[in-house]
């Protein structure tokens, strides 16, 4: 394949990569972005193959690499649950962090390319930052990976003078960046590459370990920000146009969709990134001044009998689904239930937290897969108003996402936060193994109102007792 044969396929992908991020923003064209986005990589990884750049002696190399990892992507494909898929997203990450790393060495180490002055300093600026930001992809991706799977525990580790530690790694990776732009040789400038290096992995290490569990979501989708600017890093040591570009694509929509993220918990991003939130779990003494209040009153449990009868009476039902309808793999007895009330004529719809469960839109796909209709499912800012004239809202493993402490308590660490107001719908019903607070480490005051009723017990087994006695 000719050069120019290979820009125009370049050309092709990139718009197909285009055309695929926006279909991914709408769930009804979901599928045909993810197409868009199939076709443009096959249609990238052919034109890379069989492109100029690529001799014959490389070729049986190439055709072993795509084995081995098609193989592995198509087993994690199968084997891989819908609740796993937040730390599957965060170990793809880490691999991209690592290409970049590899690709950057590779490229430093290359004889074959003989660059002088300021073309040389340039692609020197090139591997230094490529690997930078790779490194801390990478060691923040398994982190990230870590914490979302259980093996790491959710709450932040907070060293003493940690922003200092943090400003002394920065002066030093410059000092080094400095070191290496001036370095005579490969040999002379390969230590101050690899201290860097080492520098970026303890920070991506300790980026990730200061944020507190609530802001995992966050983490993912920055994560996610940072393998795309790894990838244009990449695309820029192999002067390849549709690495760049397609690095570009993924590492602003990623930076995009944390800031609505960050929006949506009321936080800064800068703020997140310091760490420190969701710190553990809440204190049960008395609040004094300027101390968030204690919830005050009574939780009155209801069975799986009652809520049928209460959901049965209803005339407006809003679902309210969260990580423990994904951890208990509940979404297709809830899309059960759903068609069961909508054929008694019950009007059902779902609010969707943008933060709800442990990665964005995580609701959102567990929900498609369990054939839920699209048209009711709503963004928390286009049901929210609709709660005070809501019969029942019932709240499937979620917690921080519908804390009335975010409205009406303004020294909760959670001030400030939009959540879904399902307090005020007549009768609310928490779904809950237990009285444990959430992933931010916040009591809950809607436990211990007056309206709501808490149906303990895996969700699961609960909305099967709730689904036969709808259906006797």
């Amino acid at each position: 394949m000719s050069q120019s044969l290979a820009t125009v396929a370049y050309l092709g992908a990139a718009i197909l990569f285009i055309l695929s991020l926006g279909g991914l923003s709408n769930p009804e064209t979901s599928r045909r972005g993810n197409l868009f986005g199939m076709v443009g990589m096959a249609l990238a990884i052919v034109a890379t193959v069989l492109g100029p750049r690529v001799s014959a002696d490389g070729m049986a190399w190439i055709v072993a690499a795509l084995v081995v990892g098609g193989g592995i992507g198509l087993y994690a494909a199968r084997v891989v649950k819908m609740t796993q898929m937040p730390e599957l997203v965060a170990l793809m990450h880490s691999l991209v962090g690592l290409a970049a790393c590899l690709v950057g060495f590779a490229s430093y180490v290359d004889t074959s390319i003989a660059l002088e002055g300021v073309e040389k300093t340039i692609h020197e600026v090139e591997i230094y930052v490529g690997i930078l930001i790779g490194a801390v992809t990478f060691s923040g991706s398994l982190i990230a990976f870590g914490k979302l799977n259980g093996k790491i525990g959710g709450k932040p580790l907070l060293l003493p003078a940690r922003h200092w530690l943090n400003l002394a790694a920065l002066l030093v990776v410059i000092y080094f960046g400095r070191e290496f732009l001036h370095a005579p040789s490969v040999e002379a400038g390969m230590p101050a590459l690899i201290v860097m290096t080492v520098i970026a992995l303890l920070f991506g290490i300790h980026m990730v370990m200061a944020i507190g569990g609530a802001d995992m979501p966050v983490v993912v989708s920055m994560l996610n920000s940072y393998s795309g600017w790894a990838a244009a890093a990449t695309g820029f040591m192999l002067s390849n146009d549709l690495l760049i570009v397609t690095g570009a694509l993924v590492g602003s929509s990623g930076a995009i969709l944390s800031y609505i993220m960050c929006n949506a918990m009321n936080r800064n991003f800068i703020s997140v990134i310091a760490g420190g939130f969701g710190s553990g779990a809440p204190t049960k003494k008395k609040a004094a001044a300027g101390e968030p209040a204690q919830p005050q009153g009574e939780v009155v449990p209801v069975s799986a009998t009652e809520t049928a009868e209460l959901l049965r009476e209803a005339q407006r039902v809003i679902i309210v689904p969260g990580y423990g309808m994904a951890v208990a793999q509940a979404q297709h007895t809830v899309y059960e239930i759903t068609q069961t009330l909508r054929d008694k004529g019950v009007q059902v719809f779902f609010a969707i937290h943008p933060v709800a469960g442990r990665m964005p839109g995580h609701m959102n796909v567990l929900l498609a897969e369990a054939k839920v209709p699209y048209d009711i499912v709503m963004e928390m800012d286009e049901i929210n108003e609709d709660f005070p004239d809501t019969d029942v809202a019932i709240v499937i493993g979620a917690n921080d996402i519908v804390n009335p402490s975010a409205a009406e308590d303004p020294d909760s660490p959670i001030a400030g936060m939009p959540v879904l107001e399902v307090w005020k719908a007549k009768t609310s019903i928490v779904m809950k193994r237990s009285m444990a607070s959430g992933y931010a480490g916040v009591d809950n005051p809607l436990f211990y109102k007056d309206n709501n009723r808490m149906l303990f017990g895996d969700a699961k087994k609960m909305l099967d007792e709730v689904l036969t006695a709808l259906k006797a």
